[in-house]
């Protein structure tokens, strides 16, 4: 019987493959809508394209015991036909068969997990950042979608967001105290009636910190 080192290791390479083949799956699908209008540029237009830029990636561990690793997130910086940055978002997630349904998903202002509400607020840089959870949800720069698990523990989301970058500049998630992703017990409302206990997710269920990638 494989030990909890093995098990954890197993888990979190598991959850990259995943990640990844769920990230070029995106891309595929991504390339099929732009065909036609890639048809008519030339090759070296065509190999400069939405270039990525930069990549990060998290393991994600249990908040009531980091010991047991659930998945982990890739984030895909790259450019856009409007000159802004573009950040793909693939989080792949499993053995969480005790927590199927909707789950809240944000970017944390702090990278710390130790314990998970070391992360801090919800990333909001400012000029006029405000980070708490629910006073200013759903407008923080860390916003994201729910993530839903299956009745057999898995779950993956594939999203977009052009309010964060990997690369320096105000929206940066790498600042001095760097950024986590939490997934929360209970999904996100999107406080459609403002400022609302636990509307943006409750309490943390799974936490990891972020690491820029060669």
């Amino acid at each position: 019987m494989p030990n909890a080192n093995e098990s954890a290791t197993r888990i979190e390479q598991s959850a990259v493959k995943l990640v990844r083949t769920g990230r070029w799956a995106f891309i595929a699908f991504a390339a099929v809508l732009v065909s036609v209008s890639s048809s008519v540029l030339t090759e070296d237009e065509q190999s400069d394209r939405h270039p990525i830029t930069m990549q990060a990636r998290a393991p994600l561990a249990m908040c009531e015991d980091p010991d047991v690793k659930v998945g982990a997130v890739e984030l895909v910086e790259r450019a856009s036909d409007e000159g802004v940055k573009i950040v793909d978002v693939y989080i792949k997630v499993e053995g969480l068969a005790d927590e199927a349904g909707k789950h809240a998903v944000h970017i944390h202002e702090t990278g710390s997990c130790s314990p998970c509400s070391a992360a801090g607020g919800h990333f909001d840089p400012g000029p006029h950042g405000h980070s708490h959870p629910d006073g200013n949800h759903p407008f923080h720069a860390g916003d994201l979608v729910n993530i839903e698990v299956d009745d057999s523990g898995d779950g993956e989301l594939v999203t977009i967001t052009s309010r964060i970058t990997l690369s320096p500049g105000p929206l940066s998630i790498f600042d001095d105290d760097g950024a986590s992703l939490i997934i929360h017990v209970d999904p996100d409302s999107y406080c459609p009636g403002g400022e609302e206990a636990g509307c943006a997710g409750g309490a943390r269920l799974a936490c990891g910190v972020f690491k820029i990638q060669d």
